[in-house]
């Protein structure tokens, strides 16, 4: 957990700042709900699972506090290293938490995923005190009725979380969930410059863009088996940025399905992620893929390490 004055501005009487871990399992909507709080798109959005991959900040600074987001991989059973390794990056940012977001749908029961989910962070030491909201996502999916049954059976989970329920897509009671974390957060000046949105670079935006495009556009498995790498990222001024990445695959016959007929599929995640970068980066931009085949790189200790992914920590959290 951070704790260290910043310089770039005087501590102010009552102001609040801290980190606020946002957990949950794939597909609750945790980068949605990131993006709508900070009303810009910082994080990839895919209505498939498992989206995002590795920690991302959204910084919010309002007149009276600085929320940091930690948009997490949600947590999951792994079926690869790859898995155990989004899982260690969703731990971690529990652990440096002061405050823990608990997200969850309600118009789904209680997963596996989640009971484990409270179960750790019950017994993670330093994390048992840690505050916790539970926030019951997606309520514009259903009745009163099975809203009320829903927060009752999470609340099972975590007896002592405060429930607010929102939808994310709909904006319903996002002010109420922000005036809600304000007043848990410990009094200290803003971690970050109050103009900055997120820790990663446009390069990193980028990469998750581009894959968010393939996770909407291909089917079945391939998605989920696709790394991208920037390989350049140059700026040429009123032309706009030049980006060129390689998207990975773990077969031969993926590598086809990316690319399609004539290059048509691969055209087309091009523009669509084309369009994401634009919009996040408020430019024009040339962007140019390939597709190169790693085998098996989700099992691939060399390979994880080459796309920033640390083996060495992780330790599981679901039993065999």
């Amino acid at each position: 957990m951070a704790d260290e004055t910043q310089d770039f501005l005087p501590e102010l009487e009552g102001y609040r700042a801290g980190f606020v871990a946002v957990m949950g399992r794939p597909n609750t909507g945790k980068s949605t709900l990131i993006n709508a709080l900070l009303r810009q798109n910082i994080a990839a959005v895919s209505p498939k699972p498992q989206t995002t991959r590795k920690r991302q900040m959204g910084i919010l600074s309002l007149d009276d506090g600085q929320i940091i987001f930690e948009d997490t991989p949600g947590v999951h059973r792994p079926l690869h290293k790859l898995g155990e390794c989004m899982n260690q990056e969703a731990i971690d940012a529990l652990e440096d938490a002061d405050l823990v977001i608990f997200l969850v749908d309600a118009s789904q029961p209680p997963h596996e995923e989640e009971k484990t989910l409270a179960e750790v962070i019950r017994r993670l030491p330093g994390v048992a005190a840690t505050p916790v909201i539970l926030v019951v996502n997606k309520i514009d999916l259903i009745d009163q009725e099975t809203l009320a049954d829903r927060r009752t059976e999470y609340l099972e989970l975590m007896p002592d979380a405060i429930p607010i329920s929102i939808s994310a897509t709909q904006g319903l009671h996002l002010d109420e969930l922000l005036k809600t974390i304000l007043a848990h957060l410990p009094e200290h000046p803003p971690f970050f410059p109050l103009d900055q949105t997120t820790d990663l670079y446009e390069k990193d935006i980028a990469a998750d863009l581009i894959r968010a495009a393939a996770l909407n556009i291909l089917h079945q498995e391939v998605p989920y088996s696709i790394a991208v790498r920037i390989d350049e990222y140059q700026e040429r001024n009123e032309h706009g940025a030049y980006i060129v990445a390689t998207l990975f695959v773990e077969r031969e016959s993926q590598k086809g399905i990316v690319i399609g007929q004539g290059g048509a599929k691969l055209k087309e995640i091009g523009t669509a992620a084309r369009q994401e970068i634009e919009a996040m980066s408020g430019r024009k931009v040339f962007l140019k893929l390939r597709v190169k085949v790693r085998k098996n790189w989700r099992n691939d200790r060399n390979a994880l390490r080459l796309f920033g992914y640390n083996l060495d920590k992780v330790q599981p959290i679901f039993e065999e």
